[in-house]
């Protein structure tokens, strides 16, 4: 399927919701937001068409369940009081926005040069990205919602799988709760799992539901993780970054891998 085709194989799935549609040809999203509100959620295709090659309807069925589930949640006016259980911090790139569609700033922190954290209040099937107004409506410290967000990713489960190629290990964090690159903010799970690193300890978020973390001890282990993290990246349904980061001292730094075994620092 091309851009259009799946764009209007997708249109066609949630026809009966009161939303409209705007396919960008140029930009190669879908844009679907209720009529009357404007609120709405902007797809990215070629991720989905290259998904589709793989596993067909199931690609479209994740996006219509994606769409379906962040739409009713924009419109749920659920409080944050008594809730505080449910805050997490969510990694997005740094081009995702940094306002609502209606002008209201999201609360976020910068995090690296490729990353963000956003805050979200979780509903159970889906998740709402806190703002502003939301905040302010509800009289929360922003500060403390931070903190609470900080303190709630640290008691997610940290269970990893490993693969060993070429000489290297790689870990994957994959729970598919929505919040697998969030534990990229567990500093203390990061700093233990750093005791049993070997040689470079090199993480990876390139969607919001994989945390990688690799033990690379040779050149080639570079190599395995830029293609690991490419493929990730182009098939997650929230793309973050295809850059790895280097850990080092409790500290994350953005490094190229550019082939033929080398690395840059993004910094250099």
């Amino acid at each position: 399927m091309n851009s259009k085709q799946i764009s209007e194989h997708i249109q066609q799935r949630l026809s009966h919701y009161p939303w409209e549609f705007q396919w960008d040809r140029k930009k190669d999203t879908l844009r679907i937001e209720h009529r009357e509100t404007k609120k709405g959620v902007t797809i990215s295709l070629p991720p989905i068409i290259a998904k589709w090659e793989l596993e067909k309807e199931r690609a479209i069925d994740e996006v219509v369940y994606y769409v379906e589930q962040t739409l009713n949640a924009l419109h749920d006016d659920s409080p944050l009081r008594g809730k505080e259980k449910h805050v997490y911090p969510v990694i997005r790139s740094t081009s995702f926005p940094t306002k609502t569609n209606e002008g209201a700033m999201f609360i976020y922190d910068e995090h690296t040069a490729e990353t963000r954290i956003y805050y979200a209040l979780d509903l159970g099937t889906t998740y709402r990205l806190i703002d502003e107004r939301l905040v302010e409506s509800e009289r929360w410290d922003v500060q403390q919602l931070k903190e609470i967000a900080r303190f709630n990713v640290r008691s997610l489960p940290t269970t990893v799988k490993e693969d060993r190629v070429a000489g290297n290990t790689f870990y994957f964090l994959n729970t598919n709760d929505g919040y697998d690159a969030s534990r990229i903010l567990n500093d203390a799970f990061l700093k233990k799992f750093s005791e049993k690193i070997k040689g470079t300890m090199l993480l990876a978020v390139p969607h919001q539901d994989v945390l990688i973390i690799a033990d690379i001890e040779n050149e080639i282990g570079y190599d395995v993780l830029a293609q690991l993290t490419m493929s990730f990246f182009a098939s997650g349904r929230v793309p973050i970054t295809a850059l790895s980061f280097l850990y080092e001292d409790g500290q994350l730094q953005p490094i190229f891998i550019l082939g033929k075994n080398r690395r840059k620092d993004e910094t250099q």
